[in-house]
């Protein structure tokens, strides 16, 4: 079984008249492949998975995949949900569909203790044979995977291999590695992700990647190769973009930015996400100025 790590993108959803617009997100997929990405992540949070049907997170999959083919790059699809059923019946579509693994956010709002969240878990692990990337952002889900509960998934099932760390605390991944050397720690903090890299962390999945994915693989390459000197003058370049892509709830300013640099077509959100204020969409305009977005 293949552990997928390095740069990944969380893709945004591209839509149109409401839609999905299945042709620009086929060549947003294409351009992150050209551009040195190991892994494109659809339907996560950046992906507006919550305000999809369950058909359009299937489709959306379904595209990664056929557009991924043949390309070395890997495909972590999207597969969580707050009801484990929902989401056992999103991880066996994402196997079935050809997806590499899952990425499998805790189960928000419904506040399980550790032991739930470690039931959850296993008995998605259970049913399906891809690689599991546990996701771990209890600023949106309201609950924590703590440390121990993710060492014992990994201990206990064999194809839970990672864990996407999105707490913001280097703390935590340091605490992750020391109980669970080889497991995968996965930075879900754009901000972070060299000084997670610098303490053991094994990738990223980066909301910039989106709009500087080739920018972003680099500095996670050369992070892994130990040249953090190299890496860090990259990561200092792309701060003042890494901030401004969080001045509103993710993904509205991602999609905004992408949509100033010309990437997508319409700029279109499912409610209850709405677009930018006027006052950010002057400071992403401001703050692009500075990059240059290879097409």
């Amino acid at each position: 079984m293949e552990n997928i790590v390095g740069a990944m993108t969380a893709l945004i959803t591209p839509f149109k008249h409401g839609k999905i617009d299945e042709k620009c997100y086929a060549k947003l997929i294409e351009r992150q492949i050209t551009q040195g990405i190991q892994a494109v992540v659809p339907v996560g949070t950046t992906g507006e998975s919550a305000t999809l049907s369950m058909d359009e997170h299937k489709r959306s999959i379904q595209i990664a995949v056929d557009t991924t083919k043949g390309t070395g790059v890997k495909v972590v699809a999207g597969a969580g949900a707050n009801s484990t059923s929902e989401a056992i019946e999103l991880a066996q579509s994402a196997e079935n569909l050809g997806a590499n693994a899952v990425l499998s956010v805790a189960p928000y709002y419904n506040k399980p203790s550790q032991e739930g969240l470690y039931q959850h878990y296993k008995t998605i692990a259970d049913t399906i044979d891809i690689p599991v990337m546990l996701y771990n952002v209890p600023g949106r889900t309201a609950v924590d995977i703590q440390p121990d509960t993710a060492v014992r998934l990994f201990n206990d099932c064999d194809n839970i291999y990672a864990i996407k760390e999105a707490t913001g605390s280097l703390q935590r991944t340091i605490e992750l590695l020391n109980k669970a050397p080889n497991m995968a720690v996965i930075s879900g903090d754009d901000a972070i992700d060299l000084p997670m890299m610098a303490v053991g962390a094994s990738g990223c999945i980066s909301v910039t990647a989106n709009i500087l994915p080739d920018i972003k693989s680099q500095i996670i390459k050369l992070s892994a190769n130990g040249e953090y000197i190299k890496a860090n003058e990259l990561n200092n370049f792309l701060y003042p973009l890494n901030k401004a892509l969080f001045c509103e709830a993710n993904p509205i300013p991602i999609k905004a930015a992408m949509y100033l640099a010309g990437l997508i077509d319409s700029l279109e959100y499912r409610l209850p996400l709405t677009a930018p204020s006027k006052t950010n969409i002057l400071y992403l305009e401001d703050v692009l100025k500075n990059y240059k977005v290879n097409r």
